[in-house]
């Protein structure tokens, strides 16, 4: 666990000023991850968490994000007119799933033609 990214942050750490765009950095990715790019949704939830106190190693998993997206513009959600529509809806449930907080947790995804809408 001590290369996990998302760990949460240790006393020595530096934290980072204002400066640092990372609120409204997260908040287009959050857009994104609802609207069109579900894939990087649970990097951007763990990294929302983290906002409260900022530090070089939660800004760099932003970047990564970022980066990530400009090497995969070709991908994304794509609906179609005119097709008889099927929403399929899928649940998981994960026990004890957060080793920080030791609590379970959930997640839920709803498609229509194969394309994520919730």
């Amino acid at each position: 666990m001590k290369k996990d990214p998302f760990r949460p942050q240790k006393e020595n750490e530096e934290l980072l000023g204002l400066e640092v765009p990372y609120l409204i950095a997260i908040e287009v990715l959050i857009y994104l991850a609802n609207s069109t790019r579900p894939d990087i949704a649970f990097s951007v939830n763990l990294l929302a968490r983290l906002s409260s106190a900022l530090t070089r190693r939660y800004w760099n998993g932003v970047k990564h994000i970022l980066r990530y997206l400009h090497g995969t513009t070709d991908i994304g959600l794509f609906y179609f007119k005119g097709s008889k529509s099927k929403i399929v809806g899928s649940a998981e449930a994960g026990y004890l799933s957060d080793p920080y907080k030791a609590r379970s947790q959930t997640r839920c995804v709803f498609t229509c033609d194969g394309a994520a809408i919730s």
